[in-house]
């Protein structure tokens, strides 16, 4: 599977396709941006929560687990100097903490389940744990 996107750019907003879907993305003005999309930091992290999503709908069905919906709070912590050149401070996220709660009908212990197995198999997810960023993830039942 080969993912792909066209994307067109001007100043700090771009406009990018996918599967002709439209992202836009952007700066606020106070970083030159003419605050028209999220920034690219947290677009990532919403793209986290729907990959995390996407994988647990179908880890769910895969294991007959009765989920209803997952609710997300996520926070990244990343030190702005490494973007602005600083070589000694890494230019990504340090930390990721992810608070989900679970509308379902099963345990916590079936809730921690879902969740070791959705980490384990999301690419974002498992991209961050790649790189080093230290990941917090918090499931619980509703």
């Amino acid at each position: 599977m080969i993912e792909k996107i066209t994307a067109v750019s001007k100043g700090m907003y771009t406009e990018g396709i996918s599967h002709n879907h439209k992202v836009v993305i952007d700066e606020p003005a106070n970083m030159g941006g003419t605050d028209k999309g999220a920034n690219p930091l947290a677009t990532l992290l919403v793209s986290l929560v729907g990959c995390e999503n996407a994988i647990a709908n179908f880890v769910a069905k895969e294991i007959e687990f009765d989920l209803q919906g997952i609710d997300f709070e996520v926070s990244g912590e990343i030190n702005p100097k490494g973007m602005m050149g600083d070589k000694s401070v890494r230019p990504y996220f340090q930390k990721i903490s992810v608070r989900a709660t679970v509308h379902t009908s099963e345990t916590q212990e079936r809730v921690d389940e879902l969740q070791r197995i959705v980490d384990e198999r999301c690419p974002i997810y498992t991209t961050m744990v790649a790189a080093d960023v230290e990941m917090v993830p918090t499931w619980t039942k509703a």
